[in-house]
């Protein structure tokens, strides 16, 4: 063990606080953890916590969301300017004129956006729980914000919804080619190809099998296939290994790196641990309203 895994651990006990770290941080950021998972995972971590401090090594969305489950708990940032592009690429505008041109609408929010979006919504949906709520829903029109990978993937496979698409996506997945697929698969015939719903449609077409980075590793955990191409980012590559050190994973030659996510470091964790600095604020009102869009997620997700 290290100093700074040392200092990290005294600190956490002395705080009462845990690290919660998505799948896309850095290997050793993945290894401090207390808990690591996709968005969905550590949403309900962060809701069933008893810790007095949270610090959540992802991007800037998962802290607002951890601090409108938890508005009596610290939130950390171990680095405050990791922020999510995809979260800001809906308009609220927009969305109070869908509502307008569409009766029974039901405005469905990826988690991947921002508080005030969700302030806005009717339910909040990871890409693991995503077509279970949609089908759930007694809506028929549906307008799914922000991405449009994700909501075209869900409308493919709810098809008895009406699912209009946003004009957003996750820039890291869009980066996933088909072209580069392609090279992959004649370089590793044998391999299963396992692509995460963010990528684009001629990707998705290519695939044996689309889920969420949770439902990628669990499928290559269970598979009794020895070789997989990995359409999603590259952080999922440690968990991959380490649960399955038999198995081959490949990934594309242009890998798909949030920089984002690789701001989360060993060094920043122990520093907001030593100064409570990037704490987490959300407005009261804001907070108060995306709560019942995050609360009704976790329910439906069950």
């Amino acid at each position: 063990m290290d100093n700074i895994t040392r200092e990290i651990k005294v600190l956490k006990e002395e705080k009462g606080a845990i690290i919660l770290a998505h799948y896309y941080a850095p290997e050793d950021v993945q290894k401090l953890a207390d808990f690591v998972g996709d968005s969905f995972y550590l949403a309900k971590v962060a809701k069933n916590t008893d810790a007095k401090v949270v610090v959540f090594c992802g991007v800037s969305f998962m802290g607002e969301s951890a601090k409108i489950l938890n508005p009596e708990k610290t939130v950390l940032m171990p680095d405050i300017n990791a922020d999510c592009a995809m979260a800001h690429m809906a308009d609220v505008k927009k969305i109070k004129k869908m509502r307008e041109e569409y009766d029974d609408l039901a405005v469905v929010c990826y988690i991947n956006s921002t508080a005030e979006l969700k302030c806005h919504s009717d339910v909040c949906v990871t890409s693991s729980n995503a077509i279970k709520i949609v089908r759930s829903l007694k809506n028929k029109n549906i307008y799914f914000i922000p991405d449009n990978n994700l909501g075209r993937f869900v409308a493919n496979r709810v098809p008895e919804k009406n699912v209009i698409l946003n004009d957003g996506c996750c820039p890291i997945h869009v980066g996933i080619s088909k072209e580069a697929l392609l090279k992959e698969k004649e370089k590793h015939p044998s391999a299963l190809v396992l692509s995460h719903p963010e990528c684009t449609e001629d990707v998705l077409s290519l695939s044996d099998y689309i889920g969420s980075t949770a439902e990628i590793i669990d499928y290559a955990k269970e598979s009794d296939k020895k070789e997989f191409i990995i359409c999603t980012e590259c952080g999922v590559k440690y968990e991959l290994e380490k649960d399955n050190p038999e198995k081959k994973f490949y990934f594309l030659s242009s890998c798909a790196t949030c920089r984002d996510m690789k701001l989360n470091t060993p060094e920043k964790i122990l520093h907001v641990l030593k100064t409570g600095e990037n704490e987490i604020t959300v407005d009261k009102e804001v907070a108060k309203s995306a709560l019942v869009c995050l609360d009704r997620m976790l329910e439906m997700g069950k």
